[in-house]
């Protein structure tokens, strides 16, 4: 029986999916690289929990993952960053996961900002690049800003955003609309139909999608703060270096129109996209060419 915290059970409906889920998350961080180690990090708002790997002098990089998911799934960005930089992946509070919230509650997007100053700051982070995925990508597109100067400069030093929801444009009716049964009768089975719909039956790696549904579909988390597109002046005035990946398949929103707008409102944007993957499938399913534009632009100090 995988030994399962009471705090962490008391987010499932049963100890039997507690179990599964701890398993399985266990399962995905075993595919880190071999040097990675966790650390809990007390905050105002809870203990966070976070992966560390890599070079401790390193360069440090932050990943924050998507909403329903947890820092495991970064296992192969992780490995293909941590020979040259220190990566650090949390699980955010108060979605699936590790982390415990306790204290202040999160429930607006100045707690997050809240939190994550505090996560910084309980890592001795003075600067680092930061790197997100869907909410993930939201979550830092807001913590850049918040860090940002009146220059626009900021002790984020490199951006990465990875088909970011609600930055640049609002999610698909249609999306938001199958998605709908996840919020009235979540469900591992739900969560699986929902992600094979929105990746269209694309070969998945298997161990990630089971995690994701027992996440997505299982965990009892906070309530989701709601996000908001950040005001347009505050875009135009963020000198950070911003890689913007789009998922050439993504059906959680209109990647041309998240071009167009990202394109209109950064000044310093590079934007590309990622051929043959989803919204869903990102970053552990075929994660190659992701991986070679974060390497390449985490490189790069032009």
């Amino acid at each position: 029986m995988t030994d399962v915290a009471p705090e962490l059970v008391a987010r499932f409906r049963s100890a039997d999916l507690a179990e599964r889920f701890v398993a399985a998350y266990d399962a995905e961080l075993a595919r880190w690289p071999a040097s990675v180690t966790s650390v809990d990090v007390a905050t105002a708002y809870g203990t966070t929990h976070v992966q560390v790997c890599g070079p401790p002098d390193a360069p440090p990089v932050v990943l924050l993952h998507g909403g329903g998911c947890t820092s495991t799934a970064w296992f192969a960005t992780a490995a293909a960053l941590a020979g040259t930089h220190r990566v650090y992946a949390p699980d955010q509070l108060g979605d699936a996961g590790l982390s415990v919230p306790a204290g202040r509650p999160i429930r607006r997007v100045e707690d997050f900002m809240g939190w994550l100053d505090g996560l910084f700051d309980g890592l001795g982070l003075r600067e680092a690049a930061l790197c997100g995925h869907s909410y993930g990508g939201w979550l830092a597109l807001n913590y850049a800003l918040h860090k940002a100067d009146p220059s626009g400069h900021s002790t984020i030093t490199r951006l990465a955003l990875l088909d970011p929801t609600d930055c640049f444009a609002g999610l698909r009716l249609g999306y938001r609309l199958r998605a709908l049964p996840l919020f009235v009768r979540p469900s591992a089975a739900r969560m699986r139909a929902f992600i094979e719909w929105e990746t269209d039956r694309a070969p998945l790696d298997s161990l990630s999608l089971a995690l994701a549904c027992l996440a997505g579909g299982e965990f009892r988390g906070s309530p989701v703060v709601m996000p908001h597109r950040p005001a347009a002046d505050r875009l135009a005035a963020l000198a950070i270096p911003t890689l913007l990946l789009l998922a050439e398949k993504s059906r959680a929103h209109d990647i041309r129109r998240v071009r167009a707008n990202a394109e209109r409102s950064l000044p310093h944007l590079t934007v590309a996209a990622l051929a043959g993957v989803a919204h869903h499938s990102l970053p552990a399913t075929n994660p190659e060419r992701l991986n070679q534009e974060l390497v390449r632009f985490l490189a790069d100090r032009s």
